[in-house]
């Protein structure tokens, strides 16, 4: 197997290297943690600059992992730029995580907040992805996780962010195939409710959802790593939503979707 490229390491530094987008918080939080425990050191990146250098220190301290801090907004090609050109350079290990859903109806919203969403939830996907690649397969090795959700399995959860996410995880099958035999591996996680900022940042309420369907960031990040080890393309967490998603798959499309608004009630949100 070829050895991985200098431009892996962080100057000095003999660990592997891991980009995360959206670490600030939540799932991104906890898989960059996770990773940096595992003996990962990180490039970080994400608009707050202060929270990637909280986390950057947080991760040293811990576990002794540097930090390589990139502050970015992943809706402005200038910035989604500068974070493809990082990778370029090489990582071993990409989660594209960085993503928002919006509150209100789809017609409501302002055109330039729906292409921010996009630009966000898939443009950068498959820009970052497309810079990491290319040294990845160069080394025989590397892991990229886009982060979708089960909404982009079952459709009805509101609108473009649905749709956007079915988009990464139809992105992530097909590039496993073309990545078969590669030493390179991809999958679209795929998780449920999770308890993070992500529902309070777009102002959904989600009071109402019962609690047995709410799943912790490190349940996740566990189900994926150990559906990386299987091979999995699909990571789906938690034993309810792996049910739903299967009973969803056995079901005519359109009931799938009015099961899914009456569970998940998909007002209000975009």
């Amino acid at each position: 197997m070829t050895e991985s490229s200098p431009a892996a390491r962080l100057p000095g530094a003999h660990r592997p290297v891991a980009l995360v987008t959206g670490p600030t918080s939540g799932i991104g939080k906890a898989y960059a943690t996770r990773l940096a425990s595992l003996g990962y050191d990180l490039v970080l990146v994400a608009r707050d600059e202060d929270r990637l250098a909280a986390l950057a220190h947080d991760v040293q301290v811990r576990f002794g992992a540097r930090a390589e801090v990139l502050p970015a907004d992943l809706g402005h090609p200038h910035d989604r730029d500068l974070v493809a050109a990082r990778l370029a350079d090489g990582v071993e290990f990409l989660v594209n995580n960085a993503g928002f859903g919006m509150s209100g109806e789809f017609w409501t919203q302002a055109p330039d907040a729906l292409q921010h969403q996009l630009d966000v939830n898939v443009t950068a996907v498959v820009q970052l992805t497309r810079a990491a690649l290319p040294p990845m397969l160069h080394a025989a090795k590397g892991t990229v996780v886009n982060v979708a959700s089960t909404a982009g399995l079952i459709p009805g959860r509101g609108s473009t962010y649905s749709a956007s996410k079915a988009y990464v995880v139809s992105f992530s099958q097909g590039l496993a195939g073309g990545l078969a035999g590669t030493g390179v591996r991809v999958q679209a996680l795929c998780p449920g409710f999770v308890r993070t900022e992500f529902h309070e940042r777009a102002g959904i309420d989600m009071t109402s959802l019962p609690r047995p369907l709410w799943l912790t960031v490190d349940e996740v990040v566990a189900g994926s790593l150990h559906d990386l080890e299987k091979d999995r393309v699909i990571s789906v967490p938690g034993m309810q939503y792996k049910a739903i998603v299967a009973i969803a798959g056995l079901i005519p499309r359109s009931l799938a979707t009015r099961l899914n608004r009456g569970l998940f009630n998909a007002r209000g949100r975009t």
